[in-house]
């Protein structure tokens, strides 16, 4: 085993998370249990006030993952067959599948270099007379450029939707992401931020009417009990994950810090290391949920790291538009050459607020070593 790793560094760490909460969590969980109110109920509504609040929201509407959260968003707003959604191809693919399951069309926009985040300055030539929506991803944590994004929204009368799966309790210009567009969609899947011990999602907006109509499609479209006025959906929050999502927020801040000082020393140690490092923008919040580098021998270093018991991940390593489940015959390979150069060279390294510094100097230890041993060129930033 070369340098000076010894154990095994995961990605990230659930199990840490849970011991320092289990008290909590367990005594949440009895909770429900002594309510028998597993789905939606009390503790349900105490979290969607809760983390409207966080948010700076009017309403948050619990559903079962990130992806009905985009799906009923995009309802919610009217999207349905014929419109089309601007979005990126360089996301987890649910953000265009859930356009797809409205019957809707993606159209996408190729990514910034420093940031992943749509860029801004194609987006309006991407619009259509069938434009209804568009629909920035904050990926990895880094909230997009909202102002410029909302500032096309009202020009071009086009709701915007926030996909905040990766983004919980960022900031952009002082406003927290879910709460500056229209709608804001967030997943709990247990790696993000803030996650549940399993599945689920939520929907914010400042807008009665997309509330009311969201809330309805959660749950068969139901006014009340067997009457839907809407043909809807099975996606409600069940209690238990709220529950337990209500414990992990109250902790949310303070993993929050412990991840951007983690970041921090990553930004300092990795000087000169052979990689990319992410952007830091001046009055953005970034709360990495992912601390993604780039390295023009990605793959190599991946194994090579691995090598040594560092655990490193991929996301993503194939843009949407040249999945093949995703075929589109409007698009093919060098048509988004931002987003296809990045999925080639994305890695993202250990992060989780339970990671020690002495963990953080490690990896960036090995990954100063390992790029001088694998011959890797620094690659030249295009922001």
């Amino acid at each position: 085993m070369g340098g000076w790793v010894s154990t095994v560094i995961p990605l990230l760490d659930l199990a840490a998370q849970y011991r320092e909460l289990k008290p909590e969590i367990d005594a949440a969980i009895a909770r429900v249990f002594e309510s028998s109110q597993f789905i939606l109920g009390t503790e349900t509504e105490a979290f969607e006030e809760e983390f409207a609040a966080y948010c700076g929201v009017d309403y948050a509407i619990g559903v079962n993952s990130g992806t009905s959260a985009l799906h009923l968003a995009l309802l919610g707003a009217g999207i349905g067959p014929g419109d089309e959604v601007i979005t990126v191809p360089f996301t987890f693919f649910a953000t265009v599948a859930t356009i797809g399951y409205t019957g809707a069309t993606p159209v996408y926009v190729d990514i910034d270099p420093g940031t992943f985040n749509i860029d801004v300055k194609q987006i309006e030539a991407a619009i259509t007379n069938r434009t209804r929506a568009i629909l920035p991803v904050h990926l990895y944590g880094q909230p997009a450029d909202m102002d410029p994004i909302l500032d096309i929204g009202r020009r071009h009368k086009l709701v915007v939707i926030e996909d905040v799966a990766q983004a919980h309790g960022a900031e952009y210009h002082g406003r927290r992401t879910g709460g500056i567009g229209d709608i804001g969609c967030f997943s709990f899947y247990p790696t993000k931020n803030l996650g549940a011990a399993g599945e689920g999602g939520l929907v914010t907006t400042n807008n009665p009417e997309y509330a009311r109509t969201i809330r309805s499609l959660r749950s068969w479209g139901e006014e009340h009990r067997y009457y839907p006025v809407l043909k809807g959906y099975n996606y409600r929050l069940p209690g238990i994950q709220a529950a337990i999502l209500r414990v992990k927020l109250g902790r949310l801040e303070q993993w929050t810090d412990a991840r951007r000082k983690l970041a921090a020393e990553y930004d300092r140690l990795l000087e000169d290391s052979g990689v990319l490092r992410p952007a830091v923008i001046p009055d953005v919040r970034h709360v990495y949920c992912l601390y993604t580098v780039q390295s023009s021998g990605r793959d190599q270093l991946q194994q090579e790291l691995d090598g040594v018991g560092i655990k490193t991940a991929v996301h993503y390593p194939v843009p949407i538009h040249l999945m093949p489940a995703y075929t589109d015959e409007r698009y093919k390979a060098g048509d988004f050459p931002v987003a296809e150069a990045c999925a080639h060279a994305v890695l993202s390294l250990p992060l989780y607020p339970h990671m020690s510094s002495e963990q953080v100097e490690q990896v960036a230890h090995e990954v100063h070593r390992l790029s001088r041993k694998t011959g890797q060129e620094t690659l030249l930033s295009r922001r």
